[in-house]
């Protein structure tokens, strides 16, 4: 299992996300470009020490990423197809998360092979990003068993 961010533009929440993956022993796959300055200080700062826990991979673009993915790319989207819990996740999955102002373009939702969302209360337009990947993730590794104990 991996999560993977597309483009992300909010340091503290790929900070949160580091936190997240770290705490899962899930690896993190950023792909850029990002929308804050992407350096070892800045990563330290929003994943505190987190970030020394996760193995973390950069990918300089979205073709980047996609030859370098072990398996099925799974896309979290509040324009989803399959609900969370509905998805059937298996071990070699990444989860994948759209950057915080405007998700993934159309090209990168079509080569993912599962697009899924997570319900909410009507009214609501999305969950924090870091909040989604906590859920998906969970869901995910409990599915497969790999949640750690």
């Amino acid at each position: 299992m991996r999560v993977a961010l597309f483009q992300p533009e909010i340091a503290g929440n790929v900070g949160a996300v580091i936190r997240l993956c770290a705490c899962m022993g899930v690896p993190l796959d950023i792909i850029e470009p990002c929308g804050f300055p992407f350096s070892d200080r800045s990563l330290k700062r929003s994943g505190m020490d987190y970030i020394e826990g996760v193995e973390l991979v950069r990918h300089a673009d979205w073709s980047g990423f996609v030859a370098a993915a072990p398996g099925r790319i799974i896309l979290l989207t509040t324009k989803g197809d399959t609900p969370l819990t509905n998805t059937g996740f298996v071990p070699g999955d990444t989860l994948l998360f759209g950057k915080e102002s405007a998700g993934v373009p159309v090209d990168v939702r079509a080569a993912c092979d599962i697009s899924a969302v997570i319900g909410m209360a009507k009214g609501f337009r999305s969950l924090n990003l870091a909040v989604t990947a906590g859920i998906a993730l969970h869901e995910a590794l409990r599915q497969t068993g790999q949640l750690p104990q």
